[in-house]
This record gives C-alpha cells, sequence and structure tokens, in this order.
C-alpha cells in the first residue's frame, strides 16, 4: 500500500499553530488523486475519458491535533465498491510520534458529463476490474 505524505502548511494553521480541520478534507482529497494516480486511472485519465466521479459523503472524526511543520501520512484504502459507488477509507497518522489523527471516508459515483449515473462495468471495464481488485486484496 502506497502512503501519501502531507507536510503542514502554516497557512493551514491557525494562531497556535494547529491545522484548521477543514483541511484534513483536502488531505483527503490530495491523498485520493495520488491513490487513484498509482492505480494508473488518476482523474486526469478518468475525464478524459468522460467519467467524473464527484464526491456524495464524507465523514471524518478528529483523534489528535496536528501542528503546523508536522507530516501527516495517509493512507487510502477501498471500503466498498459496486460498479456505481466507489467508498474509500483514510487514516491520517502524524510521521513522528506514529499517533493516529483522523479516520475518514469519503463515497463517490460516477457520472458522464451531463451527470448521467455510469455502471463502470459498462462505461469503463478495465477500471471496474481495477476497483474490483483492490477491494479482493484490500488496498
Amino acid at each position: 500500500m502506497d502512503i501519501y505524505e502531507h507536510f503542514v502548511q502554516y497557512y493551514e494553521t491557525d494562531q497556535m499553530g494547529i491545522v484548521h480541520h477543514s483541511n484534513f478534507i483536502r488531505w483527503m482529497e490530495e491523498a485520493r488523486v495520488y491513490f487513484l494516480d498509482r492505480m494508473g486511472f488518476g482523474y486526469d485519465w478518468m475525464e478524459a475519458e468522460g467519467i467524473i466521479s464527484p464526491v456524495v459523503e464524507v465523514s471524518c472524526q478528529y483523534k489528535q491535533m496536528v501542528h503546523f511543520h508536522g507530516c501527516v501520512q495517509i493512507k487510502v484504502k477501498i471500503r466498498t465498491y459496486n460498479g456505481v459507488r466507489l467508498c474509500l477509507d483514510y487514516e491520517m497518522i502524524e510521521k513522528e510520534s506514529q499517533k493516529l489523527c483522523a479516520a475518514a471516508s469519503s463515497t463517490h459515483c460516477f457520472i458522464d458529463k451531463k451527470g448521467k449515473i455510469l455502471m463502470l462495468q459498462k462505461a469503463c471495464p478495465e477500471l471496474d476490474e481495477k476497483f474490483k481488485d483492490a477491494c479482493v486484496r484490500g488496498s
């Protein structure tokens, strides 16, 4: 499993040097883009194929504060995939202490450029197989 690393920037923090909670959602997107790129089916590839994957739900449980100059390692894995919806889980771990900072999830659907729901098995069988394989492997 590939691990995405994010180095906390000053602008992501408040006056006390603590990361604002909204940034965790941005980091999830960074890690998701990295995860899909590593699978060989990044957002740029999907969109060129006419596949758009909007977020339909997001959840984040904050466990520990993260501070400026810290590094957060983000593990992404597929929780479920049914051909129409993809649910991803994220573990955000402070690199130095290896403590869990946040546990999160996001759910995505697949649509075409007109907003019509796509079934990936028909629209893009190779991506469908890749997601199914990743579910079986637990990555």
